[in-house]
């Protein structure tokens, strides 16, 4: 059952990570007015200036990858991680393809690093959170029993 809700959120996942990378209206931030006034007042703040479309944009794919990682990490099990990772690799490389393709977007190599930073940061969450874990059973007492 939890193995058929999982796949059900994966499949809704990905959907929205095509829709999201593929329609034909990306992002501007010149149309985003609460984007523009925060990115504004990064810039008037002195230890925060650094921050810039550029780090937002890089951030949020990282963001956007977190789940893909943390997803196939979880369908496919503790020893195929490497492969949860590849997943998430070739569906970013897939996408940036399909991008060059599309006269409303555009590819970056940016994106490939920062999708596959989100895919392995999604693998590590599932690692350290230990989610596994509860499927081990802890080794019985190694200390032979005394019979009366």
């Amino acid at each position: 059952m939890l193995r058929r809700v999982l796949l059900a959120v994966t499949a809704a996942y990905l959907l929205l990570v095509a829709w999201i990378t593929l329609n034909p209206f990306p992002a501007d931030p010149h149309r985003n007015t609460l984007l523009e006034g925060l990115l504004a007042a990064f810039a008037q703040a002195p230890l925060l200036a650094w921050i810039d479309y550029d780090v937002v944009e890089f951030t949020a794919n990282i963001l956007l990858f977190v789940p893909m990682g943390a997803l196939f990490a979880l369908l496919l099990g503790r020893w195929r991680w490497g492969l949860a990772f590849a997943i998430g690799a070739g569906a970013t490389l897939t996408i940036e393809f399909v991008q060059l393709f599309l006269p409303a977007r555009v590819s970056d190599p940016r994106d490939l690093l920062a999708n596959a930073l989100g895919t392995a940061l999604g693998i590590a969450v599932v690692a350290v959170s230990g989610v596994f874990a509860g499927g081990r059973r802890s080794r019985p007492d190694a200390t032979p029993s005394r019979s009366l």
